[in-house]
């Protein structure tokens, strides 16, 4: 089986190319993935491997970086991401991170850190973003493009929250979608009035506060945590966490992560309340549901860019919504 080993992921993770084995593990989509055995600096260590066609560059750049600006934070949440790149044989490209085993004989097996996933994720939203390379202050974005879905997103840097959110987020997946289902003029217009009356009016620095009353700073989010993207597994060698995995990163509004979050359901008023124990909501308290649904919205637009149907018309009802409330109805 070690002839199987792609020797681009023999070198990266410095594996005995004589003991490494691979084997087919799960699925992933548009992505080949596998589980690696092998032996490194004499110790056995299995890994996760995904492959893909020649398109798959940057969307593994950005899932490595994802992985790992989440794991650095707060380790017992998602798998270390250990490489990434060019397979040598053919043309695809690879990620290796951590194994993560979600099998589920491990309910009952060894705890590891006993935190649960609302107080990990709230760890992780309590620790700002580091200032990016050639900034002297924090910025929203992220240093490589990642992908939601196989959406591909904008992450260039700004200083602003809500230019960030309008241009970066909402104006860039309307454009996605127009470019897969069509232009639809109505749809583009609800879009461009959210960006210029109600994001401001919600997101705006002038308005939008963080739970201790100062401006809001960056923090890594997952930006993609639906109910299929976490649950409970072993990462390598250690105990059972409840755990994330594929990411979709970025230095956001910590209440970013909601918008998914509650798209989906999954997770219930006892998750809430223990989470915002440590991670409180920002102010004003009272406007959170309506910036949660505004960041909801980013998602039913990107699942309508991405699957057509009945999501563009989840997206229009949000839109008037919110522009009944802090504009006009359309």
């Amino acid at each position: 089986m070690s002839s199987k080993v792609d020797p681009a992921i023999l070198k990266a993770l410095s594996l005995d190319h004589s003991s490494a084995t691979i084997s087919k593990h799960g699925c992933g989509g548009f992505a080949k993935t596998f589980r690696i055995s092998g032996t490194v600096d004499g110790r056995q260590k299995l890994f996760f491997v995904k492959t893909g066609e020649k398109d798959s560059e940057e969307m593994f750049t950005g899932e490595h970086a994802s992985l790992n600006a989440i794991h650095s934070i707060v380790p017992s949440l998602c798998p270390q991401s250990y490489a990434h790149g060019p397979l040598e044989c053919g043309e695809g490209f690879f990620l290796a991170t951590d194994f993560l085993d979600l099998n589920p004989r491990y309910a009952k097996s060894t705890p590891g850190s006993g935190e649960s996933l609302a107080r990990k994720l709230a760890k992780l939203h309590s620790v700002s973003a580091p200032i990016p390379e050639g900034y002297e202050q924090p910025q929203f974005g992220f240093p490589v493009t990642t992908c939601c879905g196989e959406t591909k997103q904008d992450n260039s840097f700004k200083g602003s929250w809500a230019e960030f959110y309008g241009d970066n987020r909402l104006r860039g997946i309307v454009k996605e979608a127009e470019r897969n289902n069509g232009e639809n003029g109505e749809l583009r217009k609800l879009v461009e009035e959210v960006v210029e009356i109600v994001v401001p009016r919600l997101l705006g620095d002038e308005n939008l506060r963080g739970s201790d009353g100062q401006k809001i700073k960056p923090v890594v989010v997952h930006g993609d945590l639906w109910s299929g993207n976490h649950g409970t597994g072993r990462i390598g060698e250690g105990g059972v966490e409840e755990v994330v995995y594929d990411s979709s990163a970025s230095w956001s509004h910590v209440e970013f992560e909601a918008g998914i979050m509650r798209m989906f359901g999954g997770f219930g008023s006892a998750f809430w309340r223990e989470y915002h124990e440590v991670s409180p909501k920002d102010e004003p308290r009272e406007e959170w549901e309506d910036r949660c649904l505004l960041y909801e919205l980013y998602h039913h637009l990107n699942h309508y860019a991405m699957f057509g149907g009945g999501y563009k018309g989840g997206a229009m009802n949000i839109m008037r919504k919110l522009l009944k409330k802090y504009g006009k109805e359309n």
